[in-house]
């Protein structure tokens, strides 16, 4: 009992210090405007997501920057740039402020392949993530996971628990999906691909369990369940830069995870890629 009610006059002492530390702001272009070009970001986690992508761009030009490599080029008849993040949230929030800091894109959008928290769902399906979150960031409990919002480090105020995406880009992903022609996997039967609109969450854990899941799908609300998402989606919301999150399950986050991503890892990545595709033709 001691020990959590220092703990608890811990975390009150750090929210009065954040609320009255003083804000010394130097460059105000976070806070504020920001240089905007007309070139569409792209990233995706892993080097077969990526090369989807990479393989149907025109004129590619290659960029460097901290050992991180970025290509440019004609998408669709739209000005892009693509990257591999790698794994994990760290790895995310780098490359997209890095690419955010050299490219100055109007719009940045993620692609790739996640696993699946809502029951309904099947591998090959698509979410566009409406609202992007973490489901590791708060406060660990004997019991739960008390989730609890991030701060933007410039001006120390608390960010949204649910990151929203760019409400444009997710009524053009809606209107394109029903225009694109998806891969099924054994697991459709006669059935196409679903394509929904919900709620996916990140963590630096690959869930390969089903009572987790179903704890996300109860708790959160999640369709999906991968570990870059709302990192792209934080860095892109203090930076003030429009997102979007798109996944295509490889598994079902349960215990078969691991050999489910075996079998349906290439389909889902393509079906992801080929919506994201279908978006950046009509921006």
């Amino acid at each position: 009992m001691r020990k959590c009610l220092l703990f608890a006059f811990l975390i009150l002492s750090l929210d009065r210090a954040f609320a009255q530390a003083p804000v010394i702001v130097s460059d105000t272009t976070s806070l504020n405007a920001r240089k905007v070009q007309n070139i569409t970001a792209i990233l995706g986690a892993f080097p077969p997501e990526v090369a989807l992508i990479k393989e149907h761009i025109l004129q590619k030009k290659e960029h460097i920057f901290q050992n991180i490599r970025f290509t440019e080029g004609m998408l669709n008849g739209r000005h892009v740039v693509l990257a591999q993040t790698g794994m994990g949230k760290v790895n995310a929030a780098i490359t997209t402020t890095l690419l955010i800091e050299h490219f100055e894109p109007r719009e940045v959008l993620f692609t790739g392949i996640a696993g699946g928290v809502d029951p309904d769902l099947s591998p090959g399906d698509l979410v566009i993530g409406s609202i992007v979150a973490y489901h590791d960031y708060g406060t660990l409990t004997p019991d739960s996971m008390l989730l609890r919002p991030t701060r933007n480090m410039v001006n120390l105020q608390e960010n949204p628990i649910y990151f929203p995406s760019a409400e444009a880009l997710v009524k053009l992903a809606q209107k394109v999906s029903s225009t694109v022609v998806l891969q099924k996997t054994s697991r459709h039967n006669n059935n196409l691909p679903k394509v929904v609109t919900g709620t996916i969450v990140t963590g630096d854990v690959f869930v390969s369990s089903r009572p987790a899941t179903q704890l996300l799908y109860k708790k959160m609300k999640a369709e999906a369940t991968e570990m870059e998402g709302a990192a792209v989606a934080q860095t892109c919301w203090q930076q003030k830069v429009p997102f979007l999150v798109i996944r295509s399950l490889s598994d079902d986050a349960g215990s078969s995870a691991s050999d489910d991503v075996a079998s349906f890892y290439k389909i889902a990545a393509e079906n992801s890629a080929t919506l994201l595709m279908a978006i950046v033709a009509k921006l």
